[in-house]
C-alpha cells in the first residue's frame, strides 16, 4: 500500500477524523436551529444546548490539532451564530427582492439551492475563521453536492450575496467578494494556476461591490479585480481587471437563413 505515496495518511486511524454523515447532519441541523421552516412543518428544531454538544464531539478527535478546547470552540463558535443568522436573513431577502420568480422569503430558505449554499458557506466560513480544520471544507463540500455549488469556506463574501439557479459556480479560496453582488449559473473565481507553491498567495480575483456577472463567465488570478458596479456578461472568460461601471461582453454575428423544405427532400431522395 506504501507504494501509492500515502504513507502519512496510513499513520492515522479512524479515530483521528469526526464523521462526515455527522458533519453533514449538524450541518442540516444548525440549518434547522437558524431557520426553522428550512425543513418544513415535520422538523422540530434542535437546541443550542444539543448543538454545542454535537459540534465538541466533531472536534474532539481532532483535539491535539486544534489551538482551542473543543468546547471553548463550540461556545465561541455559537457567540457568532446570531451574527450569521442576521447576514443570511439579508441575503434571503437580497434573492427575495432580486429575483422575479421568487414569491416570498420563505421560498428562498425553504426552496433555493443558491440560498442554502450560501448558508452552508457562512457557518463553514466562521469554522475556518476560528482556525478549524478539516470539519468547514466537508461542511461546504456537502452543500455542493446538494446544489452543484462549490465556495471555499475561505473565501471573503460581503453581505446581501445573490447567486441564482448556482448549479456549476465554483468560489476559489482566496476569492474576494464585495456587498450586493450577483452570480449566475456556471460561473468560476477561479486561479490562473494550480501550482502547490502558489497556496499562501491570493491566487482568486476580486469582485467589488454591486457587480453582476452572468451564466457561464469565467474570471481567473489573484489580482485580477471586477471594478464595482460592472456587469460581466455571459460565457466571457477574463484574466485582467476592469474598472467600475465596465460592461463586458462577446460581441459576436449569428446568422440565420431560412430553410427550403424543398431542397431537404430532395436530400433525402439522392
Amino acid at each position: 500500500m506504501d507504494d501509492f505515496g500515502c504513507n502519512e495518511v496510513h499513520r492515522l486511524t479512524r479515530s483521528n477524523y469526526p464523521s462526515k454523515n455527522a458533519i453533514a447532519l449538524f450541518t442540516r441541523r444548525v440549518a434547522l436551529f437558524i431557520f426553522p421552516v428550512i425543513e418544513g412543518g415535520d422538523s422540530e428544531p434542535p437546541s443550542s444546548v444539543e448543538l454545542r454538544a454535537e459540534l465538541t464531539a466533531l472536534l474532539e478527535p481532532m483535539k491535539p490539532r486544534l489551538q482551542t478546547a473543543p468546547s471553548e470552540l463550540a461556545d465561541t463558535f455559537f457567540l457568532h451564530l446570531p451574527g450569521i443568522r442576521d447576514l443570511l436573513c439579508e441575503d434571503a431577502a437580497f434573492i427575495a427582492a432580486n429575483d422575479p420568480a421568487a414569491t416570498e422569503i420563505d421560498e428562498v430558505v425553504m426552496a433555493y439551492p443558491g440560498f442554502f449554499a450560501i448558508l452552508v458557506f457562512r457557518l463553514a466560513n466562521c469554522l475556518a475563521a476560528l482556525d478549524v480544520p478539516l470539519i468547514p471544507r466537508i461542511m461546504t463540500e456537502y452543500a455542493h453536492s446538494l446544489t452543484g455549488i462549490d465556495i471555499h469556506p475561505k473565501a471573503t463574501i460581503g453581505r446581501q450575496f445573490f447567486i441564482d439557479h448556482g448549479t456549476g459556480i465554483v468560489i476559489g479560496e482566496t476569492s474576494v467578494i464585495g456587498e450586493r453582488v450577483k452570480l449566475y449559473q456556471g460561473v468560476t473565481i477561479g486561479a490562473l494556476s494550480v501550482c502547490k507553491d502558489m497556496a499562501a498567495t491570493k491566487r482568486h480575483p476580486t469582485i467589488e461591490n454591486d457587480v453582476i456577472i452572468y451564466a457561464g463567465s469565467t474570471i481567473l488570478g489573484g489580482n485580477t479585480t471586477i471594478g464595482h458596479d460592472s456587469i460581466i456578461g455571459g460565457n466571457v472568460w477574463l484574466t485582467e481587471s476592469v474598472p467600475p461601471f465596465s460592461m463586458v461582453y462577446h460581441k459576436h454575428q449569428m446568422a440565420v437563413r431560412e430553410r427550403n423544405p424543398g431542397q431537404a427532400g430532395k436530400q433525402k431522395e439522392s
